[in-house]
């Protein structure tokens, strides 16, 4: 079905927020997203996103390319089986990889991941909802785009990797999560 490639790219903080990271700009598309105002990891939040990035001075990116293979890449699938092609890849692989960075934080004292998109413990019930605290404080993590960072420039500039979007009913050729470690 797929096979996955690795990228990895190591950048500080200074030069990151310097040349990738575009606050207003993002939050203005995170506005527009359905998670928005609705999960933990999304905005708005109640500190301030750049005195979250400058608590830490290395950002560790690593970005997983999903390929698919010649049977389901640039097709045409139904709503429900690009929602199970969706979740045999996108979704395991996101939870391989956080899995990964929740491992590296132990053993680097100090540091937090970045995860590959909103957070999905709550499995779209999470508490902020309900004016609840997150039930997994331990466990939720911010992405890179809801901290104003541009995932698509990170990408290209960093990792020689553009994105391909999907187009509507289409299974694109590949996907790319990218996550991180601020150290």
């Amino acid at each position: 079905m797929y096979k996955t490639e690795r990228f990895e790219a190591s950048v500080s903080v200074e030069e990151y927020l310097d040349q990738y990271v575009d606050v207003e700009t993002f939050l203005k598309c995170c506005r527009e997203c359905s998670a928005y105002n609705v999960k933990w990891s999304c905005p708005p939040y109640d500190f301030d996103v750049l005195d979250y990035w400058n608590n830490y001075t290395t950002l560790e990116l690593t970005a997983v390319k999903i390929v698919f293979d010649g049977e389901y890449a640039g097709k045409a699938f139904s709503e429900e089986e690009l929602r199970e092609i969706m979740d045999a890849s996108l979704k395991t692989v996101k939870q391989e990889l956080s899995e990964e960075l929740y491992d590296r934080e132990r053993k680097t004292p100090g540091s937090v991941s970045l995860s590959a998109g909103s957070c999905l413990l709550c499995r779209g019930n999470c508490g902020r909802r309900e004016n609840e605290p997150c039930r997994f404080p331990d466990r939720m993590r911010y992405s890179i785009e809801s901290l104003g960072g541009n995932v698509g420039l990170t990408l290209s500039k960093l990792m020689g990797i553009e994105l391909e979007w999907m187009e509507e009913g289409k299974l694109p050729h590949y996907f790319v999560l990218v996550c991180g470690l601020l150290r």
